[in-house]
């Protein structure tokens, strides 16, 4: 592949991402949420309940920083405190599945319709290889995600 391919593609992954984020905070104060909040709040939908620990290592905040997170969950009856079974002194932060949808639903609705438009307008083919690149490049994030939060790195 040629260098000036490479580089206008790396362009516009580039605007990808941050158009993306930028929708995000717009969705998020839309929902009176920031956009980061917004989206760790879809890590708890998209991986179910968890500990707060569980999350700090899913979002890479620190313990502090997600017990202010889930405070404002909470406060918005977004989540939800629920002690373990097994030992009642590990808190679990349940979703509350049914107050999120009502919040974020209505707020993708467009986005949801007309990116679907978009996404039949390609052929299988481009879609496959579409494919083919997300789930390469999630791989590379995810790897490159892990080895900046390793100690020495």
């Amino acid at each position: 592949m040629n260098a000036d391919l490479i580089r206008r593609l790396r362009k516009l992954s580039q605007h990808h991402a941050y158009a993306t984020i930028q929708m995000h905070e717009a969705i998020g104060r839309k929902a009176g949420l920031s956009g980061t909040d917004h989206k760790y709040l879809g890590f708890l939908m998209e991986k179910g309940q968890m500990t707060a620990g569980e999350l700090s290592v899913l979002t890479g905040l620190t313990t502090g920083a997600v017990t202010g997170l889930i405070d404002r969950f909470e406060k918005k009856k977004l989540v939800k405190r629920q002690t373990a079974e097994d030992d009642r002194r590990k808190v679990i932060i349940v979703p509350n599945t049914k107050n999120i949808m009502a919040l974020l639903e209505p707020l993708y609705k467009e986005y949801r319709k007309e990116s679907e438009k978009v996404m039949a307008s390609f052929s299988g083919k481009e879609i496959k290889a579409i494919e083919a690149y997300l789930v390469r490049s999630i791989k590379l994030l995810e790897e490159t995600t892990a080895a900046m939060r390793s100690p020495g790195s």
